[in-house]
């Protein structure tokens, strides 16, 4: 199945190609190669709205997911149709995240695949609003990044590491 990326901001450039193929892997290390999975890269302003819309915080942040099946922690989505084979959309903030790295000094790239690791395991039923959560989602992250820089040479972490 395809990765749809779309790039709907114009701030910040962003290589979607690269971009495209990481969350390929990553989503076969999951084990949903066979779902689709769109990629939207936003400003400030549609993230805020997002977030205000579907999370009562308007201010902008670094990744939004809207899952299209609700799942369990590791557990695949089972679809009865042809057309549901489909987890969902992730927004990457990308203006947020770049603002971030410069902070930082991290490498924007490697910050954006990251995030997107983020949001897919939102996609897979992934949540951290419990400690117990945070440690199980950076598991996840940590094992398909892993994946990732076993394919890519890249040496990608999850952004959750300094919470534990």
């Amino acid at each position: 199945m395809s990765v749809a990326l779309r790039n709907a901001q114009r701030a910040v450039p962003v290589r979607r190609a690269p971009l495209r193929r990481a969350v390929c892997v990553l989503r076969a290390a999951l084990g949903a190669p066979g779902f689709a999975v769109g990629v939207v890269c936003a400003g400030d302003a549609l993230m805020r709205r997002l977030n205000g819309a579907y999370r009562q915080r308007p201010e902008p942040t670094d990744v939004l997911s809207f899952p299209l099946h609700r799942v369990a922690p590791g557990e695949l989505p089972r679809p009865s149709c042809r057309g549901d084979y489909n987890l969902g959309d992730i927004f990457l903030g990308v203006e947020h995240i770049h603002r971030q790295c410069r902070e930082s000094g991290e490498d924007f790239a490697d910050v954006l695949v990251a995030t997107a690791a983020h949001g897919l395991c939102h996609l897979l039923g992934y949540r951290h609003g419990t400690r117990r959560e945070w440690q199980q989602m950076y598991e996840k992250e940590a094992e398909i990044l892993e994946a990732l820089n076993r394919a890519t040479g890249s040496r990608l972490r999850p952004l959750t590491e300094q919470l534990f």
